[in-house]
């Protein structure tokens, strides 16, 4: 198979390039690096690079030529980051997509997007969430990716193009951005900080292990054929302050947890419950994770102890 990955450079990018290679499948990542480059040397060695943005056309329109299949990933990502660039987080979303289906339908690849739980909005819920109930995205990243789904939804009706738009539920793992939850209780733990959690710390969310996360995309690749939408998740809830608690405890630091304010840029973020059911890509696909949250923080703290950049694999 022959594979774009846009975003390829970044957290999920690098570790789907990297699974995709060791698969033996010919990969090209289109990435601007505007967020840094995670791809390890391994897998730079294996994968042709293209520093380039989705919003231009001719540069997606290269790059998928030939391809069996296009993982599109590109996005701005980090609440600091979209709060802050709401046009740019719209446009890389909405002309990426634009620029992707039109190579996608032009040289009769698939698509596969990487769309976010974030959709279903502030949403107050008493199970696991499925793909069947009403989204009510709230920012402009939630906004732009559920457009961007009900696009893919149109363009198979129109011209026939086969997708599979995956609602990650709270990925995380190694090489993951400094910013994000998991990472930043990790540096202030060992770095005897106290742990700084938004709100009351009460809120749950669904942490997706980045492996489990990358094998429910190529199984999405490998096997959905029509236009579909699923969930990808753990299935599993933990409050924010469970997990500072879990990383404290792990590290053996002494490192108090810190309930504090959250920010406004934060207010179309912040869920006081969020979990979901990935039943529908069980029936699909076969997929059933495989990391429960304690073995995804093992090895992220493994990988640290040993200097890995963020955790091992």
């Amino acid at each position: 198979m022959k594979a774009l990955v846009t975003g390829g450079a970044g957290f999920i990018g690098s570790h789907l390039a990297e699974r995709l290679v060791e698969l033996g499948h010919r990969v090209t990542v289109l990435d601007n690096l505007s967020q840094g480059n995670k791809l390890t040397q391994a897998t730079l060695e294996r994968v042709e690079l293209v520093v380039g943005d989705v919003r231009d056309q001719e540069t997606v329109e290269r790059c998928a030529s030939g391809c069996d299949v296009i993982f599109h990933l590109a996005a701005l990502l980090g609440v600091d980051l979209v709060a802050d660039n709401p046009v740019e987080t719209m446009e890389t979303e909405v002309l990426g997509m634009r620029h992707v289906c039109r190579a996608a339908i032009e040289g009769g690849a698939r698509v596969v997007y990487a769309s976010t739980s974030g959709v279903y909005g502030k949403m107050a819920v008493s199970e696991a969430v499925s793909e069947d109930v009403h989204v009510s995205p709230r920012s402009s990243y939630s906004i732009a990716k559920r457009f961007n789904e009900m696009y893919l939804a149109a363009q198979h009706q129109e011209k026939g193009l086969e997708s599979a738009s995956l609602r990650y539920f709270n990925a995380y793992g190694p090489r993951q951005d400094s910013r994000m939850v998991t990472p930043r209780f990790f540096a202030q733990a060992l770095a005897g900080q106290p742990l700084t959690v938004y709100g009351s710390g009460g809120q749950t969310r669904d942490f997706t292990y980045i492996d489990d996360i990358v094998k429910a995309t190529v199984l999405a690749a490998e096997k959905v054929r029509g236009c579909r939408v699923f969930n990808v998740s753990n299935s599993r809830e933990y409050s924010i302050k469970e997990l500072a608690e879990k990383i404290a405890a792990l590290t053996g630091s002494a490192s108090p947890v810190a309930l504090v304010e959250a920010p406004p840029e934060r207010y179309d973020f912040e869920v006081e419950r969020r979990f979901g059911c990935s039943d529908k890509l069980r029936e699909a696909v076969g997929f059933a994770p495989d990391t429960s949250l304690d073995e995804g923080l093992a090895r992220i703290y493994r990988g640290l102890l040993a200097g890995k950049d963020g955790g091992e694999r």
